[in-house]
């Protein structure tokens, strides 16, 4: 992602050499980990570079950090048990299992791991809609959520220099975004649940 950004960003003249390479790989670093800094606004950025950006939020950093995002391993569980699926419809009797380096993973955590990305999914889609509901444009929204959700900081549209602007109901859906991310979804879930509750 670096060497893409670093490589548009010269092509298109947005900095010179030093420059362009150092801001790259900054703003990359920045985003991916969710660490939130900025040494430029990547909003303004040409093509799709500040999307892409986004998306390494979306992925964001390792297990057990602090970092935002999904997560790096459950992005590779995702992608192992969707390889696993394919393999099951070519070969229907195989038994495969799904392996991180050489250890099995049970399919207890590949069901959880795809139960955590639904929920993801569908609060984002849901937040997503609501923020829209409100006034917001979609790319502001997208970000907005996005960024609140992955606890990232810098978003895009009118959101890219501060949040001040948009609608107070806005903020109270970014709010309750921030806070799924931040305690990782299911601990806030685990809260409306009855369950929870009788103990």
């Amino acid at each position: 992602l670096t060497t893409i950004t670093v490589i548009t960003l010269w092509l298109t003249d947005t900095y010179d050499d030093i420059v362009g390479l150092r801001h790259a790989l900054f703003e990359v670093v920045s985003v991916a980990t969710t660490a939130g800094f900025a040494v430029a606004d990547f909003s303004g950025w040409p093509g799709a570079l500040p999307f892409l950006l986004f998306v390494a939020a979306f992925v964001g950093g390792c297990s057990g950090s602090t970092a935002g995002g999904m997560k790096v391993i459950r992005i590779i569980l995702i992608l192992k048990q969707g390889m696993r699926e394919v393999m099951r419809l070519i070969h229907p009797n195989a038994v495969i299992a799904v392996k991180v380096g050489k250890v099995s993973v049970p399919d207890s955590i590949a069901q959880a791991v795809w139960g955590f990305f639904s929920a993801y999914v569908m609060l984002f889609f849901l937040m997503l809609v609501g923020v829209m509901a409100t006034g917001v444009d979609q790319v502001t929204a997208w970000s907005s959520v996005g960024s609140a959700l992955n606890n990232l900081g810098p978003a895009l549209g009118e959101a890219s220099s501060h949040y001040g602007d948009l609608p107070s109901l806005a903020k109270w859906i970014l709010v309750l975004a921030m806070l799924l991310g931040r305690l990782e979804i299911f601990t806030v879930l685990v809260l409306f649940t009855p369950a929870f509750w009788r103990r």
